[in-house]
């Protein structure tokens, strides 16, 4: 896969998974912007935008690079998430989730298709999550925003395939991330492992080349898919 003379954005560049699927484009060639709160040590300017998703003249501004930048790859990875039983929810929380999780990708998707389509060419990619697939008890804000992510990718596919558009979504499951090692002990990661039929957590490199084979021209055909990459959980 050669990247080469593409430009790509991946929101929620900074560290796990998102850092690595920067990391993989960046190796293969393409010229890759990343978004956070705070920017990085040694991460050039023109590689980074500083944006915070919750705040709107932050978005706002955001937006405005982002249609200025004619991206030819976009991967919407950035999230949050709360847990809490329904009737214990904050709304205020809910909001939150939704507006980075669900919102921010589809304002960032109405900005980059007007390129894309003068183009001929697109390639957009949702972090989405085995929790849009199957939920679990306390994850009804988490699981919401993620089934709705996977209903833009599927309409998103539909209205902008003639344009050789492509938009897929990528659900992973248990990941080896600082914050998976960071919010658990060895103990609960060893329960979580226990649950995957393949005995072990997934890498972050593993979304990344499951992200760029979707984003290459590798993919002709393939779009308005669920990529579930969790070591076969779900079928657990």
């Amino acid at each position: 896969m050669n990247f080469q003379g593409k430009r790509v954005l991946v929101t929620g560049g900074t560290r796990g998974i998102g850092k690595s699927i920067a990391h993989t484009f960046n190796s293969m060639g393409a010229s890759v912007t990343t978004t956070g709160r705070t920017r990085p040590d040694n991460t050039p300017e023109d590689d980074f935008i500083s944006v915070d998703f919750l705040v709107p003249k932050s978005v706002s501004e955001f937006l405005d690079k982002v249609e200025s930048l004619d991206f030819d790859i976009v991967v919407n990875n950035a999230g949050i998430n709360k847990i809490d039983l329904v009737h214990e929810i904050d709304y205020q929380d809910w909001q939150r989730i939704q507006e980075v999780n669900l919102n921010v990708p589809f304002r960032i998707c109405q900005k980059v298709i007007p390129y894309m389509r003068t183009k001929g060419w697109g390639r957009i990619v949702n972090i989405a999550s085995i929790f849009g697939v199957v939920s679990k008890s306390k994850r009804a804000s988490y699981a919401s925003s993620k089934f709705g992510l996977l209903g833009l990718t599927k309409t998103l596919s539909l209205d902008y395939a003639k344009d050789n558009i492509l938009v897929n979504c990528v659900s992973p499951g248990f990941i080896d991330t600082e914050l998976t090692r960071e919010i658990l002990s060895p103990q609960e990661i060893e329960q979580m492992v226990s649950t995957v039929p393949m005995g072990r957590l997934g890498q972050p490199e593993e979304i990344a080349n499951t992200v760029a084979f979707l984003s290459s021209d590798l993919n002709s055909f393939i779009t308005g898919q669920n990529i579930i990459a969790d070591g076969g959980f779900v079928n657990g």
